[in-house]
């Protein structure tokens, strides 16, 4: 394939050079270039080029985006939003068209790679997992997913959880999740004993939900650390919100980010309108952090919030950190993209600026987003419609519709 007249990364114009689904060469632009095209031409129209979304943090098994809005019926704390939605989630089309739904109007709108949670509970079995699952490949051509065994409900609370984990992660689950040892379960070694031997087991990474707020953070935190240590689990686990460990001292938070940077603990944010809590975004890529960005659920029995697009959601990591200045927005769609990659697969560079620009240069992936706009920051400002999306190689959506 050959893509002419596109700016990488909103600099010069460029024509981008494809074949087996990586870039080959990134040229000046040359009008006369597709005359002797190989392969087929995309007209990039002067469009900004750049690395296509991952979602590292949704849950697909819970969407309600497309269906009627209904009044929020949730109750105040995790656990009551969690019977909310057991009570409830019966009510919608089954999973899995719900889910094969949202992913396609992700993919059209520019995510190649998600990481979705599906929930693993007494109440629903395998049932939602297997939904997620159906969502996967349908698209698989189209986007790259990894499913998240999550004990929604807790591992402990109610009996039997942890076998149909089990079964999950025999069954096509690839990473094993976990959810506030301490406030969910309220037996944080257990959680995490049976956390980590599932991981052990199926040889899997593990994403942690943590919304535990301050020095209670901290200590399921460390309790996180010191399994990630011991059982050599370095470059696969990830910290999902985390919202609070930037609420205690500041010596305990710069140990904690420089924890995370030597054993490779990543980090996956949803833009929470409250950052003041989080952990610094610039910070921790200072620190060579890896941090990703994702959606969390959309438009569920959660939150009426979320409509699939990673734009709209890199928009609101730039708005709750404050950014203005155009390098740390553009970072902002460094990390909501080549940031969320590095953690789906470690072997990739984390990021260790502001400045840095990856994902659009000789070698990547093929997986882009060509999207109008004068900067980038001017896209993440405006979030168009005129998008094509590149996954290994093929187009696989354009003007917001699947190819």
């Amino acid at each position: 394939m050959l893509i002419v007249n596109v700016r990488p990364w909103g600099r010069e114009a460029s024509d981008i050079e494809i074949r087996d689904g990586q870039i080959t060469a990134v040229l000046p632009h040359d009008p006369q270039r597709a005359d002797g095209a190989e392969g087929e031409v995309v007209d990039g129209r002067g469009r900004l080029a750049m690395p296509s979304f991952s979602d590292v943090h949704c849950h697909l098994d819970s969407t309600r985006v497309g269906l009627p809005f209904r009044p929020h019926t949730g109750r105040p704390g995790i656990w009551g939003l969690v019977m909310n939605d057991r009570e409830h989630w019966r009510e919608d089309p089954p999973v899995a068209e719900r889910a094969t739904s949202l992913l396609g109007r992700m993919i059209e709108r520019g995510t190649t790679r998600v990481r979705s949670y599906a929930q693993i509970d007494t109440d629903c079995g395998l049932e939602r997992f297997e939904g997620v699952l159906a969502a996967k490949e349908a698209h698989a051509d189209r986007c790259d997913v990894e499913i998240i065994a999550f004990p929604q409900a807790g591992l402990l609370r109610e009996k039997g959880v942890p076998e149909l984990m089990d079964q999950a992660l025999s069954s096509g689950a690839a990473v094993v999740g976990g959810i506030d040892p301490c406030t969910l379960d309220r037996d944080p070694v257990r959680h995490l004993d049976i956390v980590f031997d599932l991981a052990e087991r199926h040889q899997a990474p593990v994403d942690i939900h943590l919304h535990e707020p301050g020095h209670l953070g901290v200590f399921s935190t460390d309790l996180v650390l010191e399994r990630v240590r011991a059982l050599g689990m370095q470059g696969k686990v990830t910290l999902s919100h985390a919202y609070e460990l930037g609420n205690v001292d500041e010596a305990t938070t710069r140990r904690l980010t420089e924890e995370f940077a030597e054993l490779d603990v990543s980090m996956a944010t949803v833009a929470p309108a409250q950052q003041h809590n989080a952990l610094p975004l610039a910070g921790l890529t200072a620190a060579g952090v890896r941090v990703g960005l994702g959606e969390d659920g959309q438009r569920d029995f959660w939150s009426p919030y979320g409509n699939g697009d990673m734009l709209d959601r890199t928009w609101q990591l730039a708005f709750s950190a404050r950014y203005r200045f155009d390098e740390l927005i553009e970072h902002c769609w460094a990390v909501a993209s080549r940031g969320g990659a590095a953690i789906l697969d470690p072997a990739l560079p984390r990021l260790t600026s502001t400045a840095d620009r990856p994902g659009v240069a000789a070698g990547d992936a093929a997986d882009l987003v060509l999207v109008a706009g004068d900067t980038v920051t001017a896209a993440v400002m405006d979030r168009g419609t005129d998008r094509t999306v590149l996954h290994a190689g093929r187009v696989v959506a354009d003007g917001l519709r699947l190819v």
